[in-house]
Parts: structure tokens; sequence; C-alpha cells
């Protein structure tokens, strides 16, 4: 009997043992019941944004934007987080339903997220509020857009699962609120984006690269040109080997250039800006990533090579002979006529087509080209040959003027030099220098032929004058030597202007 008493005592202690577990069990099951009541219920109460955006009442909106423009006149900063606040109030039952969206870079397509969230906003909402936005400072602007942007990364890292982020208001009135200014003032993102990208290289990588995108593709529906500009600026610098984010900085850029009007709107543009969209060193990395070395193509590459030559066409866009223009002209050909020496004989071919666009457009480049020409003598071997070779197509403008030809026949000089101290002192790259001497020559002999015959038309020209004037008695030498000073005017316009003698 005493055995069976210590086994039931033993089986009755382990019994209470088990029953806190047991108890812990149940009340875990009651709090996941619990929890997915509340979720259910959260639901049950959620909205969606078009929802919401249509019980927005208009006239209220109006009253609410004069009255915080007339509450805080000194405090524009403050305005515009009033603004958030009012569609954070009108939005506070939305999910935030768009980090899935942008937390997955190999997921995100442009094209079905470029009008998130405005295309949820009633049109009347939208202009009321962009009416109001363009009133307001662009230093507000660009300091709004900052912020927006900050905060709106913090509330998708957290969602990662990264550490919490301080704003804790509708993250949907964020984006609402974002995109119109972005869309109202676009060049205040234009003003943002370049700082932040010497300053904060996180605005680049993956995980923030979609949001990025996204915004840009905010200013793009506001001012194309502007938010082209921010592309090549920000952007196509920073593409890397990472094929997600190649897809994505190709894939805004292509959603822009297939615009309706696009080349001519921003073509059109860079002439009255008087200046190119793509800057110079943006340009360079189009040119390094459209014509990569044959072993480093990829399935990028295909695309850079489809946007070429309309980005070719922008970068060089501007008005001739403008200030704008002619400085462009000087920082593009430094670059050209480095990568005309590259061993890449496709990059080096366009490099030096670019270099000689560059030297028609700002004869200036001439004195860069002079000091940078022995540590670049492969590159001006091809230049040098290629301007002999194609003479008669730039000509016409390298020796526009006389200051022009001088320039010219300076650095040709100049080059002659250099290529016979070189030769003279058995340099190992002599063969280089002699081929260049060839052109130099052939280059200064066409200056000086033209220099020549101009000069001796206009001598023959003053001494017809003058003979004419002796002959003038004579009716029929006097129409001879009219027809031989017309004959000989014609022949010197050819010069500057064949056409005007056809």
């Amino acid at each position: 009997s005493e055995e069976v008493d210590d086994s039931v005592d033993e089986i009755a202690a382990r019994n209470e043992n088990l029953k806190p577990e047991e108890t812990k069990k149940e009340k875990e099951k009651e709090k996941e019941k619990e929890k997915e009541k509340e979720k259910e219920k959260e639901e049950e109460e959620e909205v969606s944004l078009a929802e919401a955006a249509a019980k927005i009442n208009l006239p209220h909106l109006t009253v609410y934007l004069v009255k915080i423009s007339e509450m805080y006149p000194m405090l524009p900063e403050w305005q515009l987080i009033k603004f958030v606040d009012y569609f954070g109030i009108a939005f506070c039952d939305v999910p935030f339903s768009w980090p899935e969206m942008f937390n997955n870079p190999p997921l995100f397509k442009l094209i079905d997220v470029i009008d998130v969230p405005l295309s949820h906003i009633p049109e009347s909402v939208y202009k009321i509020s962009v009416d109001w936005i363009q009133r307001q400072k662009l230093n507000t602007l660009c300091g709004f857009i900052w912020w927006a942007l900050n905060k709106i990364n913090g509330c998708l890292t957290e969602l990662r699962g990264g550490p919490p982020h301080t704003y804790r208001k509708s993250q949907v009135s964020l984006f609402v609120t974002s995109a119109m200014v972005l869309r109202g003032q676009p060049s205040a993102l234009a003003r943002v984006l370049p700082p932040m990208r010497f300053k904060y290289s996180r605005y680049r990588v993956a995980d923030q690269l979609p949001v990025t995108v996204w915004m840009i593709a905010q200013a793009s529906r506001g001012d194309l040109f502007m938010a082209l500009f921010t592309w090549a600026d920000t952007l196509l610098p920073a593409v890397d080997t990472n094929p997600q984010s190649q897809d994505l900085i190709l894939q805004l850029v292509e959603n822009m250039l297939s615009q309706p009007n696009a080349r001519t709107i921003l073509v059109e543009r860079a002439v009255f800006e008087d200046h190119g969209v793509i800057p110079p060193f943006s340009f360079e990395s189009l040119l390094r990533l459209t014509f990569p070395d044959s072993s480093a193509r990829v399935k990028a590459t295909a695309r850079f090579e489809a946007i070429y030559p309309l980005l070719k066409e922008l970068a060089l866009a501007g008005t001739p002979g403008g200030e704008a223009m002619k400085k462009g002209a000087r920082q593009i050909f430094i670059f050209s006529l480095r990568l005309a020496g590259e061993a890449n004989p496709v990059l080096a071919k366009e490099a030096t087509s670019i270099a000689i666009w560059a030297l028609t457009e700002n004869i200036v480049c001439c004195n860069h080209w002079d000091n940078l020409y022995e540590n670049n003598l492969k590159a001006s071997v091809a230049l040098l040959k290629k301007l002999v070779d194609e003479w008669k197509d730039h000509s016409r403008k390298l020796s526009s003027s006389r200051s022009n030809t001088l320039t010219l026949n300076q650095t040709m000089k100049s080059f002659r030099l250099k290529n016979e101290k070189a030769i003279n002192e058995g340099a190992a790259n002599a063969s280089l220098y002699k081929e260049a001497d060839e052109s130099c020559k052939v280059i200064l002999g066409r200056l000086s032929w033209k220099s020549t015959a101009i000069t001796a038309l206009v001598l023959a020209a003053v001494v017809v004058v003058l003979a004419a004037v002796v002959l003038s008695f004579k009716p029929e030498a006097t129409t001879v030597l009219k027809k031989l000073l017309d004959s000989w005017i014609c022949t010197y316009t050819s010069m500057r202007s064949p056409q005007l003698c056809i």
C-alpha cells in the first residue's frame, strides 16, 4: 500500500508541475485569439485611400490652407507640417499598403507605382493642394523634401525590421503630400538630391534606391527637363554592377524619354536654359556604360545603347556660342580626349568624335589640348588624323574667324615643336610623334593656303577696282573687269560659305 501511495503522490506531483505550463500555453492561445480579433476589427475599420480621399471636404480644405497660412506667416515649415497633418487625419484609417512595393527591388516596376498614391486622389483635391504648394518658397519646399525623404526611408527601414522610427503619424499622408510637392515644384528635388549624392551615399544603396526613383518619377510629371537633369546628375554616375540597381535607373529614364514629345520638350528647354540636360561628368559615365569593353557587356548595355543617341543629343544641346555651351564644351573635351586614348576601340572612336565636336564649339579647347597633348599622345594622334580626314566638315567652324584660325594655327605649331623635340631625343613613342607631325603639317598647310588665297583675292580685287577706274572710259573693258571681279568675289565667298555661290 505504501508503494501505491508513493506512485499516486508522484503522479500528483507531476500533474502539479504540468499545470503551470498548460496554463501558460492556454494564456498564449487566448492572446493570439485576441490579436486576431483586433486585427479583424482593424481590417473592418480600414478604408481605401480612394474612399478616404473622396470624403475630403473641399471648402474645408481651402479654409484650412488659408488659416494655417495666416496663423504661421513667419513659420512656412510649420505650415507644411500642418498640411501633412491634415491629410494624416483624413487618411488615419487607410492602411499603409506600399512597403512591399519598395522593399522588394527585384519586383519593383516603376510603371506600376509612378502614379501611386496620387491616382487615388480626386483632381479637385490635388489642384487646390498644388496651388497652395506653388505659393510656398522654394527653400522651404527643399527642406520639406529632405525631411520627407528621411521620414519615408525611416518608416521603410522600420518595416524591414530595423530600429523604430520617430514618425508615428499617418505614413500614407507622407507619400501623398510628398508626391504633391514633387509634382508641384520639381525644382525642389533637383536642389536636394545632388548634395545628398556627396554627403549621404545611403540614398543610392539598393534599399533606398526605389524611393529615390519614385521621387524623381513624381518630379518628371511636373517638369521633365528638371527630372531628367536630376536623374543624370544623381543616379547615372551611381550606376554600378548591381543588376537590380541598373534596372531601376534604366526604368526611370526609359519612362521619361517615352513621354509624349519628350525630345522636342527637352531640346527646346536645353536651348532656353543654355546648357545640356546631361552634365559633362554624367555624360562620361553614360559613354562608359554604353560602350564598355566587349568582355564587360551586360544585359543593361543594350538598353543604354538604345537611349544613347537621344541622351547624347541632349548632352550636347544648348545655345551655340553661349557661355554655358562653351563651358560645357571645355569640360566635355577634357574627358573625351582622355577616353579617346583608351584601349577600347569603340569607346575611343566615339570619344574622338565628341572631342572634335567640342573643338568646333569652343576653339579655346585648343589651349587645353596643348596642355594635355603629351600626356594624351595616342588620343591626340587620333584627333589630328580625324581632323585631316574630315577637314571639309569642320574647317568652316574651326576657321570661322581670324581669331579661331590663329588659335588653331598656333596650336598646330606648338604641337610641331613638341613633336620635333621628342623625335630628336629619340623618345620611346617617337613613331606616334611622327604620325602626329604629319597631320599637323597637313592642317597648317590648309590653314596657310586659305589665308594666302584670301589675301591674294583681296589684293586682286583692289587691283581690278583701280583698273576699272582707269579704264572707265572704255565700256567694253569695264564690263570684262566687272565679270572678273564678280568671279573673284564669288571664289572668296565660297571659302567662307560655299552655298552662297551655288
